[in-house]
């Protein structure tokens, strides 16, 4: 007489057994049809730029087309969302910046941007500039912080947005400096620099690419970097740490990030295809250009990155009291 219980096992681990053999040849397989990749952004801008050269590449490295797709709104809380909620198959990839670590704290978003997500690798990091308009009598950080506090209230700062980057930076500069300015947020970098360069505000802490030019033609002052090591770029300009606020450092980055329980195979697959298009001598000649360092790194660094960023964003948006219209 058969004994049910027994089959019953048996059967069990048989199926274990079969799904657990097709893992290896589901991951050896992948990818065997294109990948889009989600940039929460416009066409145009820095995320997007980048997204293509590595999209570019990794279609090589892969032998699958790698499709990008602008996804933006809702200051790219839609198109993260739709990434990090997307198959765990490895056909479905996100770009993400600095701002993916900073919208939890201004925003209400619907899943974890710790627990929720799969890192991947890095892709390039970037200083900020501290760029001041140039009849501006100051020429270094001290400078500036002695500037704005025998002067109280009267210096302003630029930004490229409500609660963007150049934003948080500032307020985080002047917490640990002590001192005020009154903030002008503008509608992106380029209107920003502008008004830099035509004198109606102060202090900006520019993206590299969007300053360098203005800074060669003279016609604005860059007095620091807002990195811990100094620009391959422009390596004159000291950091803000060196040259007045020991302790401060703020780092652009991007990356690529897939949606959690993305299978280990695939994700080795997927950060040994990401280092290889990062180290490209082609994308590397053009990260030269535009001031952006490439740093591919393991999945585990970009994990510990975002979960920093994340608890200091916070902290600095707690602390200033920022608050975004959440159309914004």
């Amino acid at each position: 007489m058969i004994n049910v219980h027994f089959l019953k096992r048996f059967l069990i681990i048989s199926l274990i057994a079969i799904s657990a053999s097709n893992l290896p040849s589901f991951a050896a397989e992948y990818p065997s049809k294109p990948i889009k990749m989600i940039v929460p952004f416009a066409p145009g801008g820095g995320n997007d730029a980048i997204g293509r050269v590595i999209a570019k590449n990794l279609t090589e490295q892969l032998g699958q087309t790698v499709i990008v797709e602008n996804k933006a709104g809702a200051g790219g809380r839609l198109g993260v969302e739709s990434g990090v909620k997307s198959d765990p198959d490895g056909y479905t990839i996100l770009l993400i910046s600095n701002s993916y670590a900073a919208n939890p704290s201004l925003f209400k978003i619907n899943f974890d941007p710790n627990k929720d997500i799969t890192p991947i690798g890095l892709i390039a990091k970037t200083p900020l500039l501290l760029a001041v308009k140039k009849d501006l009598p100051v020429n270094s950080v001290s400078e500036l912080i002695q500037y704005a506090k025998a002067n109280p209230g009267k210096l302003s700062y630029a930004s490229s947005g409500q609660g963007g980057i150049s934003h948080l930076s500032t307020e985080l500069f002047l917490k640990q400096a002590g001192i005020q300015m009154t903030h002008i947020p503008y509608k992106g970098t380029a209107p920003a620099i502008t008004d830099i360069v035509g004198g109606v505000t102060d202090v900006f802490f520019s993206t590299t690419g969007a300053s360098l030019p203005y800074l060669q033609a003279k016609k604005i002052k860059v007095i620091a970097v807002s990195t811990n090591t100094r620009s391959a770029v422009e390596p004159q300009i000291p950091t803000v740490a060196e040259s007045g606020l020991p302790g401060y450092g703020v780092t652009v980055w991007y990356a690529l990030v897939g949606p959690k329980n993305l299978p280990p195979e695939i994700l080795k697959k997927l950060n040994l295809a990401l280092t290889a298009s990062v180290l490209d001598k082609k994308t590397l000649e053009l990260f030269k250009a535009t001031g952006d360092v490439a740093s591919p790194s393991s999945p585990d660094e970009l994990k510990s990155i975002i979960f920093d960023e994340v608890n200091l964003w916070k902290k600095v948006v707690s602390e200033a009291q920022i608050k975004v219209d959440s159309a914004q």
